[in-house]
């Protein structure tokens, strides 16, 4: 070993001893003759000091090292001198004195600094993903994401369940995002797929009896890129046989309040047990199914009151199925023209064809855009409905439902981020509910299921499928946190027949059915027993745990926000004789 102790781990106990260190030049300074090295490894940082009289060898190496040259330190632990303690570090009450130093690898100057934080093009971070990952932050990040997988395995372990691998290469069964498609050598014009995620083969490990099946699964799908998305990403992914919704709810829920007291004990729980939200409830209050808890600044309806009342942009919208709805931006009454036309036009990319307000300054007149329409009782009723101030700025979106609840989603977002409401030390986990089994789709004119081909409708509402589809309810459940979907889950399906009836209600045609999933079909007849499963995203969780903006920060190679491998080049060309081999043509596009 070229070390006897890490960076990290001297302190006062050590005084007197001889110790053998190994790391990277995180820092180094002169003064008066003597040099000073920060050695850093994995698990901290200590000094070193070269004193010319001591060992001539050890003050000329490091007279001559730079950032991020790696070294090997001898010496000798000893107490700083009174006054220049570091209280900053682990091992700000100790130093080293070394006797020998030897250069094992010098560097080259880094394209960015390794040892202070400093704004950096996030391309040329992924560029150089291997000196980013030195920087104290991504190590802190890597480390976390660590201590919470391990966390997930020692949990489940202890209850029961047992992790296992299922393929990578699997059949492609084209639904929702697209698949990354792998071709076959061996099977000239027939293709692999990697999974979206192993739902069909932890339900298949359910019929074979594993009961309790868990696993750190790499998943796949080629879609637009976004700050909470990766091409590849990481779940934990996990089924249980014999439960009903609330088993599994239960379970996930004792699992993530006791990781983040063992993994973020910075961090607090908003509330104990997790609040419960059905869907509809979670649209009504704040606009979308995967609500942030952390703050108020919820929806109001207030089509019952605006209905009648003579402005014709409301009552537009209201003739022609419309909603009407606002949000009380506390405080907010200041916003001047300019500010509030800016609000106006982020809520045009959601759809909405205007923002209507009425801003109740302090000590001044209200300003609005339709007050003037409305009779003072209807005023004074629409004031007390909104929870209305002095100081307060009411803004309403009139369109179809859909636009009305994305619209007033995305400004609750923007107001609370402006105005700063969510206390980023707070978790507020809670589950959604309820969802509607079927959507209705317009432009393909059949239904699709709301969450995925297996999951199960109420077995209450199971006759509704043969009568009333649209108010089936599924056996889903959404863990959300801090505006995120981190997790999706349902109970499944289990019998041949049920599964057939909701094929045929979403348009796939029997033989269409039996090509792509026969194979689960026939695994329906050999005694499934009921089971459900969740699917909660590592990055996502690990993303929110380390306080960051995007999950590429808890990710130790990410793609790029073009979901491009920056550091390798890829994706990138192959060879024709790999093509060949494949029974590949490529036909690039025109431009």
């Amino acid at each position: 070993m070229y070390k006897t102790h890490t960076c990290g781990e001297l302190h006062r106990s050590h005084v007197g001893q001889q110790v053998e260190l190994a790391g990277w030049v995180h820092r180094r300074r002169d003064h008066g003759g003597i040099t000073f090295v920060d050695l850093r490894d994995r698990f901290g940082i200590v000094q070193i000091v070269a004193d010319p009289t001591v060992s001539p060898q050890a003050h000329r190496e490091l007279e001559e090292v730079r950032n991020e040259w790696v070294i090997q330190a001898k010496g000798i632990v000893r107490r700083r001198p009174t006054g220049s303690e570091n209280p900053n570090l682990a091992t700000g009450e100790i130093e080293v004195e070394v006797s020998e130093i030897r250069i094992l690898n010098p560097a080259k100057t880094p394209p960015f600094s390794i040892n202070k934080d400093e704004e950096v093009d996030e391309n040329t971070r992924l560029r150089y993903r291997y000196l980013d990952l030195r920087r104290e932050q991504m190590s802190r990040n890597i480390l976390l994401r660590h201590q919470v997988v391990k966390f997930i395995r020692d949990f489940l372990t202890e209850h029961g369940f047992i992790e296992v691998e299922t393929p990578i290469l699997f059949k492609t069964t084209p639904e929702g995002a697209r698949d990354y498609l792998v071709p076959s050598r061996l099977h000239a014009g027939e293709f692999y797929a990697l999974p979206q995620s192993p739902q069909q083969l932890k339900q298949l490990l359910m019929v074979a009896g594993v009961e309790r099946y868990y696993q750190i699964a790499r998943c796949f799908r080629d879609e637009d890129q976004r700050g909470d998305r990766q091409p590849e990403f990481t779940q934990l992914d996990l089924e249980m046989s014999f439960v009903e919704r609330e088993d599994i709810m239960a379970l996930v829920e004792e699992l993530f309040t006791k990781l983040v007291a063992e993994v973020a004990p910075r961090k607090r729980l908003f509330a104990s047990p997790w609040p419960r939200l059905t869907y509809r409830e979670a649209l009504e209050r704040f606009g979308k199914d995967n609500p942030d808890l952390r703050y108020d600044l919820e929806l109001k309806n207030v089509r019952d009151l605006i209905e009648g009342s003579g402005f014709k942009v409301f009552e537009a919208a209201i003739a022609q199925g419309g909603d009407v709805r606002g949000l009380n931006a506390k405080g907010c009454a200041d916003y001047t023209r300019k500010q509030i036309d800016e609000l106006t036009e982020y809520a045009k990319n959601f759809g909405a064809k205007g923002l209507a307000y009425i801003a109740l300054p302090k000590d001044q007149e209200m300003r609005s855009t339709f007050a003037k329409f409305l009779s003072p009782e209807l005023l004074q009723a629409l004031m007390d409905r909104m929870g209305a101030e002095p100081g307060d700025l009411l803004l309403f979106v009139a369109d179809a439902p859909a636009v009305v609840f994305e619209t007033l989603a995305r400004l609750r977002v923007l107001l609370a981020e402006r105005l700063k409401l969510a206390d980023p030390n707070l978790l507020a986990f809670c589950w959604v509910i309820d969802f509607p089994f079927l959507n209705w789709s317009e432009e393909e004119q059949r239904w699709d299921p709301s969450h995925h081909l297996f999951t199960s409708p109420m077995l209450e509402d199971v006759p509704l499928l043969d009568s009333d589809p649209g108010k089936a309810r599924g056996q889903q459940y959404d863990m959300v946190l801090n505006d995120y979907e981190v997790g999706g889950g349902s109970i499944r399906i289990h019998d041949r027949q049920l599964q057939e009836k909701v094929f045929g209600l979403i348009g796939l045609e029997p033989d269409v059915a039996r090509e792509r999933f026969g194979h689960m079909l026939e695994a329906f007849e050999y005694g499934t027993p009921p089971h459900g499963g969740i699917a909660p995203g590592i990055d996502r969780i690990c993303m929110i745990l380390a306080g960051e903006p995007n999950i590429r920060e808890v990710i130790a190679f990410p793609k790029n926000q073009a979901a491009r491998d920056v550091m390798a080049d890829a994706p990138s060309p192959v060879e024709l004789k790999q093509l060949e081999d494949l029974h590949i043509q490529v036909a690039l596009p025109a431009d």
